[in-house]
């Protein structure tokens, strides 16, 4: 099997955190594009604006592996170009990411609620990521999973790009016990635990989450620790990990969690709303390190809000 060549590495650092864009010029076999610039308006114009276009060109926004592009140089398909893009303004998440444990290999962090795990979309620099690999001094630090924006809890980062593949395969491979807690209404008529099992669909572009029929994609046990009123706390257990399983799973019980803004209602909290944080924390993760075979077990420091014994998520 033919080895992929290795791409070059970025004449640009990050920037607060975020990688340079790559752009990687595509063959042009009928010749339309004459210059570097022709090329970068063609692409970019849509987005951005010819004008802009050329305001990053003079600025020197735009690099080729031997240094800034004027844009006039001709056209040379397979070439590579980087440039950071412009960040929108962001409403800053006023919690901080904490640490569970940091060594050669992994970063566990505590992140909280609100605060994405990578970019995408409209959160770039306020994530989790891009804080931890400023804060922490880790450019080339990556997420071996992703942790819902509005969850709280653990989230396992690697340190070295050559070990990603191995703490991402115990994601993948469901070799990582993972457990959360949730605060929720008590329903003394929904017998727990169950093991719940359904389809979960989940669009690009749509809020909520569905389950349809078909065969079980998902699978969360559920089960009650302690009751307080009409409110009980819980461990879940999730077996996959589908996009807002434990969420959908806990709606279909009638048990939505607490503070929810999409299930069973998908509604439209302001961005910078950040009193009702949804009670779902990350609590545990545990397994075999894939790189020395020791077990490991790390468990957050946060406590859910609306059942707070210690600091608050």
């Amino acid at each position: 099997m033919r080895r992929r060549s290795s791409l070059p590495p970025a004449p640009l650092p990050q920037r607060d955190g975020i990688d340079p864009v790559r752009v990687r010029l595509p063959a042009d076999p009928e010749g339309v594009w004459g210059t570097v610039r022709d090329h970068l308006v063609d692409r970019f114009q849509g987005a951005i604006g010819a004008g802009r276009v050329d305001a990053m060109l003079g600025a020197g926004r735009f690099v080729g592996a031997d240094g800034a592009l004027s844009g006039g140089e001709p056209y040379a398909a397979g070439r590579y170009v980087w440039f950071h893009r412009d960040f929108a303004p962001e409403v800053p998440v006023p919690f901080e990411v904490g640490i569970v444990h940091r060594d050669e290999r992994i970063v566990i962090a505590d992140k909280p609620h609100f605060l994405a795990t990578t970019p995408r979309g409209r959160h770039i620099t306020e994530t989790a990521l891009a804080r931890l690999r400023r804060d922490l001094g880790l450019p080339a630090l990556q997420p071996a999973h992703r942790l819902d924006r509005l969850t709280a809890g653990l989230a396992l980062f690697v340190v070295r790009p050559e070990d990603r593949g191995a703490y991402q395969n115990l994601f993948s491979g469901r070799r990582v016990r993972k457990e959360y807690e949730a605060v929720a209404p008590y329903d003394g008529a929904v017998a727990l635990p169950v093991t719940v099992r359904s389809r979960i669909v989940k669009e690009r572009g749509v809020m909520a989450a569905r389950e349809e029929a078909g065969a079980a994609n998902a699978e969360s046990r559920i089960e009650l620790v302690e009751r307080r009123g009409g409110l009980g706390r819980y461990r879940l257990l999730p077996a996959t990990g589908r996009t807002h399983q434990l969420r959908v799973h806990m709606n279909r019980l009638g048990l939505p969690i607490l503070h929810d803004p999409v299930y069973p209602v998908v509604g439209d909290p302001a961005p910078d709303d950040f009193t009702a944080p949804l009670q779902l924390l990350a609590k545990v993760l545990e397994f075999t390190d894939p790189v020395d075979g020791r077990a490991r077990r790390f468990e957050s420091g946060l406590r859910l809000a609306e059942w707070a014994d210690g600091p608050i998520a």
